[in-house]
C-alpha cells in the first residue's frame, strides 16, 4: 500500500511516499513543493494545492498522513503554517485519500524512540529505515518520517471500514 507523508509549510511543504508490504517499507519518492515568496498568500496556497495534486495523481497513494500543527511563539507564523496544513489536507482529501494526523512528538517517538529527538536524528533514522533513499532535505525527511509513523500506527484493515471507501479496495490500490 502506498502512503503519502506531508510536513506542511508555506515556504515549502515536504512530501514523502513509501510503500508497505506487511512490515516491509520501501521508498518511492520524496521532495518538497516550494512556493514563490513574491506572490500573495492566496497564490502561494494555490501553488501548494496544485503541486500536491500533481504528486497525488502521479504517485497514486492510498492514504495520507500529515503532521499536526505546533504552536510557535509567533502567532502569524502559526497561522500561515495552519493554512498550508489545511491545503495539504484538502489536496489529499480531494485526491480521494484518507487523511490521518500525527503529533510531532509521536512521529519522533515512532522513528527515533524518543519524542524529543532532534531533526538530525529523525533524518538519520529515516535513512536507516529506508536503505538507499536519497533524502531531498529536512522537510522531505520529516514527511517520510510521518509516512513511516502512519505505516506503524494505522489500524488493521478490519478497523478501517468507513474510512471513506471499502478498506479491502484501498488495500489493492498500491
Amino acid at each position: 500500500m502506498r502512503i503519502l507523508g506531508l510536513d506542511p509549510g508555506l515556504r515549502a511543504t515536504g512530501w514523502g511516499i513509501i510503500e508497505t508490504d506487511g512490515n516491509r517499507l520501501r521508498h518511492v519518492g520524496n521532495g518538497d513543493v516550494a512556493t514563490d515568496g513574491r506572490r500573495t498568500l492566496a497564490e502561494r496556497l494555490v501553488q501548494l494545492f496544485e503541486g500536491l495534486a500533481d504528486l497525488i495523481a502521479r504517485y497514486q497513494p492510498v492514504e495520507a498522513a500529515i503532521e499536526e500543527t505546533f504552536v510557535n511563539m509567533n502567532p502569524a507564523s502559526t497561522l500561515k503554517l495552519g493554512q498550508a496544513r489545511g491545503v495539504g489536507m484538502l489536496a489529499a482529501a480531494h485526491g480521494g485519500l484518507r487523511v490521518v494526523e500525527y503529533s510531532p512528538r509521536l512521529v519522533k517517538k515512532t522513528i527515533v524512540g524518543t519524542g524529543k529527538a532532534a531533526k538530525a536524528q529523525v533524518e538519520a533514522m529515516v535513512r536507516t529505515l529506508l536503505p538507499g533513499c536519497a533524502v531531498a532535505g529536512s522537510d522531505a525527511a520529516d514527511a517520510l518520517a510521518v509516512a513511516i509513523c502512519h505505516a506503524h500506527h494505522r489500524p488493521p484493515a478490519r478497523d478501517r471500514v468507513g474510512w471513506g471507501g471499502d478498506a479491502s479496495a484501498a488495500e489493492g490500490r498500491s
